[in-house]
């Protein structure tokens, strides 16, 4: 039952493999992302430039794209305005509210749209539970937190079940 939640329905390398070809074959025309650990460290106040050419590939092919976040307003405008893109600050991730503010911002229709985080229990969670596709990728740097290593340890058996499952599918073909 907790699989309809958090599985992912894509498991990438890193935020650069959503390429405007990969949205293109995958029908995907606007991307909501998380931003720490998802697309920069925490200690990135402002997107690097790997981000912004990133994110000027798929403005270039016709994605939109959203920022919705559990950081603070601070944080996540400061980050979000040199793109120009509508960012959601606080989002209590995973409600669905931020998802939902992003989708509208973004006048973009769920079927056509992406959440591309780092963590099962925030990011694909809200999105699976607004109904929209979820692409997860490793954490880039993580927290050292008591309540951040606990939800990966509760994350690492899911996330191994799942890339077994990816990698036996592709060795199958």
């Amino acid at each position: 039952m907790i699989d309809k939640y958090i599985r992912p329905d894509f498991i990438l390398d890193t935020f650069a493999d959503v390429t405007p070809e990969f949205c293109r074959d995958h029908g995907i025309s606007a991307l909501i992302c998380d931003i720490d650990n998802t697309l920069v460290t925490y200690d990135d106040p402002v997107p690097t430039d790997v981000v912004t050419e990133w994110y000027r590939a798929l403005d270039g092919a016709g994605v939109k794209l959203s920022f919705v976040s559990n950081n603070d307003e601070e944080r996540v405008m400061r980050f979000a305005e040199p793109l120009g893109v509508p960012a959601f600050y606080k989002s209590g991730k995973p409600s669905r509210r931020g998802v939902r503010l992003a989708v509208e911002a973004m006048r973009s229709d769920p079927s056509s749209t992406a959440f591309l985080g780092d963590q099962l229990l925030t990011d694909v969670m809200a999105a699976k539970r607004y109904g929209i596709r979820a692409i997860v990728v490793p954490p880039i740097k993580d927290k050292t937190t008591l309540l951040f290593r606990a939800k990966r340890a509760i994350e690492r058996p899911f996330m191994n079940k799942y890339i077994s499952e990816e990698q036996n599918r592709y060795d199958k073909t």
